[in-house]
């Protein structure tokens, strides 16, 4: 199983856009194995009744009153920084082919 970790790992770092040299791998795999063990005991537990949350505390989002409320920039303000901007918009380069 130390191989299948080792691959698993290399996987993960290559999705993540991580490298790792062969002695952190070694580090690393234990740990990873610990992780995929943890989520296989999860895995074994019935949570079709569990209901999903956001955060293991009850508490609610607390606001403050706005003040100091201003109209902000025009548009002609914000593109007067950009560098470069057309008919009211940025222009920025083009990446997606």
């Amino acid at each position: 199983m130390p191989g299948k970790i080792n691959i698993d790992v290399k996987k993960v770092a290559e999705l993540a856009r991580l490298e790792f040299k062969e002695d952190e791998l070694k580090v690393f795999s234990p740990q990873f194995e610990n992780i995929l063990e943890y989520i296989s005991q999860i895995d074994e537990l019935d949570l079709n009744n569990v209901e999903p949350m956001s955060s293991p505390l009850q508490s609610s989002q607390r606001f403050r009153d706005d003040k100091h409320i201003n109209n902000g920039l025009t548009r002609d303000e914000v593109l007067s920084n950009a560098p470069k901007a057309k008919d009211g918009f940025f222009v920025v380069p083009k990446v997606i082919e």
